[in-house]
């Protein structure tokens, strides 16, 4: 399945709504299913009760979908209950420590690490990414997001996988000039990553991906290739297999004594080649009037164009 948040673009002071996406647009599912919840959080908090009805919705023929031409998609969680933002892809840690003439940190090899970000700042697809005034180093992170649909504590490594309602494509959008300086204090980032995070264009449920699953000891990885590009410039190639630490060993480290709940949203952190940052200097930092396009296969499109202001 794959489930959205929109509204009509013609209307847009009606509040967003949750939708199935189907070959022919879009279903409402707060219509199409008696006493289902009008939103995608609402939904997730419920998610044993309203899976399996979803299924067969999105199976049901003849069922009339509204145009997708007409909608406007948000992100598939307009605001999660929580972000933690991971950093499990090797590659992408090697090369941005090199860049600063630094060697790899033993512990990274230790345990998946983390940062919580601001779970308030999420966008979707072609929303505007308003440049912040202080940066002048705007760079975009191409990531995979899990999004929890199973509340637990101390969840196994084993286990862990169950918990997982959905995957979406997740931009991390950094300002690295102050990333860099507020980092020095020991602490962060903050500033460097709390104005934005584009999360979409919808939420890949796993069963979707089950052809692509390799499964391994430490959980499941899938074989999808993950591309950005700024303005039709392919700068960014990798695959989700590569991650170091599976989604199961976050969702484990992220649970241990403390709780998880639905609408939990986590990130994989930035593949390998996924930043301007890990490219260099042949490639500028984004500007406003820049279009930035992270495509992950299965998982869609998420494209963004960056603003210089807010109107």
């Amino acid at each position: 399945m794959k489930l959205v948040t929109y509204k009509y673009k013609e209307k847009a002071a009606t509040p967003w709504r949750a939708g199935l996406l189907v070959e022919r647009g879009v279903l409402d599912i707060g219509e199409q299913l008696s006493g289902a919840p009008e939103h995608l959080l609402g939904l997730l908090e419920q998610w044993q009760r309203w899976r399996d009805p979803l299924h067969r919705l999105a199976g049901q023929q003849g069922v009339e979908a509204l145009p997708l031409e007409q909608l406007l998609l948000g992100p598939p969680l307009l605001r999660p209950r929580s972000f933690r933002d991971f950093y499990a892809f090797e590659e992408h840690v090697k090369t941005a420590r090199g860049r600063r003439g630094l060697e790899m940190v033993p512990e990274w090899y230790h345990f998946p690490v983390f940062y919580f970000s601001n779970a308030a700042a999420f966008v979707g697809p072609e929303a505007e990414v308003v440049r912040p005034r202080a940066t002048r180093w705007l760079d975009y992170e191409l990531e995979i997001a899990c999004v929890i649909g199973k509340e637990g504590v101390d969840i196994p490594v084993d286990e862990a996988d169950r918990h997982i309602a959905g995957f979406c494509v997740l931009n991390d959008w950094s300002a690295r000039d102050l990333q860099r300086e507020e980092v020095k204090v020991g602490l962060g980032p903050a500033k460097g990553k709390d104005f934005a995070t584009s999360l979409g264009p919808y939420l890949v449920t796993p069963d979707e991906l089950e052809d692509r699953r390799v499964d391994g000891e430490r959980g499941a990885r899938y074989d999808l290739t993950m591309t950005a590009k700024v303005n039709g410039k392919e700068y960014s190639r990798g695959n989700f297999r590569d991650i170091y630490y599976t989604f199961a060993e976050m969702i484990a480290r992220a649970s241990a004594d403390c709780t998880l709940y639905p609408g939990d949203v986590i990130g994989s952190g930035t593949v390998g080649t996924g930043c301007i940052l890990e490219l260099g200097g042949d490639y500028p930092w984004l500007e406003p009037g820049d279009v930035v396009e992270l495509e992950v296969e299965r998982l869609g499109v998420l494209r963004n164009r960056i603003a210089e202001k807010r109107v």
